[in-house]
């Protein structure tokens, strides 16, 4: 019996998938639970229009982060930050520092993403990483200043 599922199946497969199951699995397992509903041709339909229409929400959502990322590359952030004698600052400069300045740029990024090589405890100009999506990764230009 052909099933559409609605939900992942460890051993079957995932939500969306349409699989041959034996008739009693598909009945008294699948279907009573909720899992699956039988694969006529209007659940087909429904689930290819689905599958089409998560492709395309997917497919925006790559080209606003590939937009975001053009606009990002190349910015760059100003910290000031309070130094003692020899030159090195009373803490370190934190990602979240780097997003509050981005933020008052115009860009809403989570300082998670923010990707830190070192910490910064000194004053000079420094390149940093901005994981946007796990496709697109921005570089920015910190520059901290006494």
């Amino acid at each position: 019996m052909k099933v559409v599922l609605l939900k992942d199946v460890k051993g079957s497969g995932k939500a969306g998938d349409i699989i041959e199951a034996k008739d009693g699995f598909a009945q008294n397992y699948l279907i009573k639970r909720g899992l699956a509903i039988p694969a006529d041709a209007k659940a087909i339909s429904e689930n290819k229009a689905q599958k089409d229409a998560k492709a395309f929400h997917r497919a925006e959502e790559l080209k606003a982060n590939k937009a975001l990322r053009e606009k990002l590359d190349g910015a760059e952030v100003t910290i000031h930050a309070k130094a003692g004698e020899s030159g090195r600052f009373f803490g370190a400069i934190t990602s979240k520092e780097i997003a509050e300045n981005l933020a008052e740029l115009g860009f809403s990024i989570d300082k998670k993403k923010i990707l830190l090589d070192s910490n910064i405890k000194t004053a000079g100009n420094y390149t940093v990483s901005v994981k946007i999506s796990p496709e697109e990764t921005a570089k920015i230009t910190v520059v901290v200043l006494n």
